[in-house]
C-alpha cells in the first residue's frame, strides 16, 4: 500500500527527487538559455519572415559523394583494405537516411514549391578536375567531388528543381567559403529552414554561421542525419536553445500551411 512504507522514507525520496530536477533544470545547463532563446528561438520574426515569404529551404550536400552506398567517402578501398567508416556506422546512416531524412526532405522541398518559397541546394564540387580550388581541409581529407562527376551528382529523389539556387563549396561551411551570404541578401531572404547532412559537420556548421550573421534559422531534425546517434544527439544538444530552433518536419510543415496557406498562390 502507498501508505505502508515510514514517512521519512517518502520524505526523503521527495529530497533526492527535488535534487534530480535541479540537476538537470535547463537553466542550470545553460545560464544563458533563456537570454539565446528570447533572441533565436522563441523570436516572433520567424513567423513575420515566414508570411513575408522571406524564408529558404536550405538543402545541404544530399550527392552522390557522401550519401550513396559506393560512392565517393563509401567507396571500398582500392588496395583491399578494410573501410575507415565501421559497417555499424554506415548501417545506421543509410538507414536514417533513407528511410528518414530523404522522405521528409522530398515532402519539405514539394511543400516550399507548392507555397512559392525559395529551395537553396547546397554540394560539394571544386571548380577545377584537379581539385586545386579547394579548401585546404577537403585536400588534407582527399575530399573531391569534380564537375561532371558522378560524386557531384544530386540524389534523384531530392535533386533541384527548375531554375533553383545551386551553390557549390569545397569546405564544411557554406557562408564561410560561398558567396551564399551575398546571394541570400539578392532575393531577401531573412530566415533558413536547414536539413541535409552530416549533422555535426556541414550542417551544424551552417546553422552557426547563419545565426552569427543575423540569420534566424529551423534546423528540420528529421531530416539530417550523420554516422552515429550518439553525434546526432550531441549536435541537436549544442545547437537546441541557442543557434536555432529544433523542429521536426511536421512541424514545418503545419507551420507553413497555417501561416502561408493559400497566401502565395
Amino acid at each position: 500500500m502507498f501508505y505502508s512504507k515510514p514517512w521519512y522514507h517518502w520524505l526523503s525520496l521527495l529530497s533526492f527527487l527535488k535534487k534530480m530536477n535541479q540537476s538537470t533544470t535547463p537553466e542550470r545547463q545553460d545560464p544563458l538559455r533563456d537570454t539565446y532563446r528570447e533572441g533565436f528561438v522563441t523570436n516572433p520574426a520567424h513567423y513575420e519572415f515566414l508570411l513575408q515569404k522571406d524564408v529558404a529551404l536550405l538543402c545541404i550536400d544530399m550527392q552522390y559523394l557522401d550519401a550513396a552506398e559506393g560512392y565517393g567517402v563509401f567507396k571500398e578501398p582500392e588496395d583491399g583494405s578494410a573501410h575507415p567508416i565501421p559497417a555499424e556506422a554506415k548501417r545506421y546512416y543509410f538507414d536514417s537516411l533513407n528511410k528518414r531524412v530523404i522522405p521528409n526532405m522530398h515532402v519539405l522541398q514539394n511543400c516550399f514549391r507548392s507555397h512559392k518559397l525559395e529551395v537553396i541546394h547546397t554540394r560539394i564540387q571544386s571548380l577545377t578536375q584537379d581539385g586545386r580550388d579547394r579548401g585546404k581541409g577537403h585536400k588534407r581529407l582527399k575530399l573531391l567531388a569534380r564537375p561532371g562527376s558522378a560524386e557531384a551528382c544530386f540524389l534523384e529523389e531530392v535533386a533541384p528543381m527548375g531554375d533553383e539556387i545551386v551553390i557549390n563549396k569545397t569546405a564544411s561551411g557554406v557562408f564561410s567559403s560561398t558567396n551564399i551570404h551575398y546571394v541570400l541578401k539578392n532575393i531577401g531572404i531573412q530566415s533558413l529552414y536547414v536539413c541535409g547532412v552530416y549533422t555535426n559537420e556541414c550542417v551544424e556548421t551552417t546553422v552557426r554561421d547563419a545565426c552569427d550573421l543575423g540569420y534566424l534559422v529551423t534546423m528540420v531534425e528529421d531530416a539530417c542525419t550523420t554516422v552515429t546517434q550518439e553525434l546526432q544527439d550531441a549536435s541537436i544538444k549544442t545547437l537546441k536553445d541557442r543557434y536555432a530552433r529544433i523542429l521536426q518536419t511536421q512541424e514545418v510543415l503545419d507551420e507553413i500551411h497555417q501561416l502561408v496557406g493559400d497566401r502565395f498562390p
